[in-house]
């Protein structure tokens, strides 16, 4: 976008003048004692208990309640690579929903490398700052490495929220679509559209929720997932051996024939005959924003549920219902990592805030609701001690 696109008068740039966070002091400095308290020679002491006991800088500086949001600018919302610097706006709007909804503090660094080595070795070097490291906006492939390779060098949590936090809200969404449609989550034949870093992850999560991988189907953008393709490498590898036990072979409309599930996270167009072509009452997840893979009045016609990534229509899979009290957990109970066991707690979670209450026009809470990430926050931290990766 040229300055000449800029409208000063536009309300969008008029609330983002000046960006959208601040640094704020916790303690007073109006005497020359608090300042000998605050900084030296007070804060000495300080140093040395934590030099002695390393542990201690989760109680005595903000590292205990502070995440970093890192990204490389590769994959900014719908908007694609557009660099470090223009994706600072995003990486404050999530800074400023991790304080609104879970009293997490969260620090934006947009990073000026997109190569995978720079990017893992600034995040380790940055990590005694914080508390847990929220990746952000990273293009697959090389999100799954990135966030492999920092889950295994540090002891503190690693999330990728365009993967994880999606995939969290489809299992919770997914979970009460099927108790309102009295099915199980076993029963079900889901056909994937997508096979980036959200259908990966959807993928993972579906499973590790209670969906059997033999009834399965992904799709990325040559068809089909399966051991039929001899072009596939890495995950996409790890998903054929593990899915599509029929063996399909084909488009979209072959992977949504007879599939009870669409999940879509892909961004293509599915044409409405594939809809059309799915069992009795189906559900339609069409994630892609702006447009939905199938818009939602279609999808309608055939189905029993639909959702949608977007606000201005019922069941919105919005990623914040799951990562602000996903950290907020992980931080609690100063877990280590986070685990497969920590992520389904989240969906559950998520799924029982509004359990009671299920409509098809309300599978999910509100983005807004002030119930989920107190209740996210507390699943999390539990399965966190019953994995064992709990410090607390």
């Amino acid at each position: 976008m040229s300055s000449s696109t800029v409208d000063p008068a536009d309300p969008v740039f008029q609330l983002h003048v000046g960006g959208k966070l601040a640094v704020a002091s916790t303690v007073p400095l109006s005497s020359r004692e608090d300042l000998s308290l605050a900084y030296t020679p007070g804060v000495a002491r300080v140093c040395e208990a934590i030099a002695a006991d390393p542990a201690l800088a989760d109680v005595y500086t903000w590292a205990g309640h502070t995440v970093a949001v890192v990204t490389d600018g590769s994959a900014v919302l719908g908007l694609g690579n557009i660099g470090p610097r223009a994706a600072l706006p995003v990486m404050e709007g999530k800074a400023v929903l991790f304080k609104q909804f879970a009293d997490v503090d969260a620090v934006p660094v947009c990073l000026d490398t997109q190569d995978v080595d720079e990017i893992v070795a600034v995040v380790k070097a940055l990590a005694p700052s914080f508390g847990g490291i929220n990746l952000e906006d990273i293009s697959a492939p090389r999100c799954f490495e990135v966030e492999r390779r920092l889950d295994e060098a540090l002891d503190i949590p690693v999330f990728h929220d365009d993967q994880h936090g999606t995939a969290i809200v489809v299992l919770a969404a997914l979970r009460n679509a099927a108790t309102l449609l009295n099915r199980k989550l076993g029963d079900l034949r889901v056909a994937v559209s997508g096979a980036g870093a959200a259908g990966v992850a959807v993928t993972r999560m579906l499973i590790a929720g209670g969906v059997d991988p033999a009834r399965v189907v992904v799709c990325d953008s040559k068809g089909i997932i399966g051991r039929h393709r001899t072009d596939l490498t890495g995950t996409k590898a790890d998903l054929a051996a593990d899915t599509n036990a029929e063996g399909r072979s084909g488009d979209i409309a072959e992977a949504l024939r007879g599939a009870d599930v669409l999940v879509g996270v892909s961004g293509g167009e599915i044409c409405e005959a594939a809809v059309a072509g799915m069992a009795h009452g189906g559900i339609v997840f069409a994630l892609a924003n702006p447009t939905p893979e199938v818009h939602p009045e279609v999808a309608a016609r055939h189905v029993a549920v639909v959702a949608t990534g977007r606000s201005d229509y019922p069941n919105q899979i919005n990623n914040v219902l799951a990562f602000p009290g996903v950290f907020r957990g992980a931080l609690d109970a100063r877990a280590t990592r986070i685990t497969d066991g920590m992520k389904v707690a989240a969906a559950d979670a998520i799924a029982g805030v509004v359990a009671d209450t299920l409509t098809a026009d309300a599978i999910v809470p509100s983005p807004l609701d002030p119930r989920v990430a107190p209740a996210v926050a507390e699943a999390v931290a539990e399965a966190a001690r019953r994995d064992g990766v709990a410090r607390a």
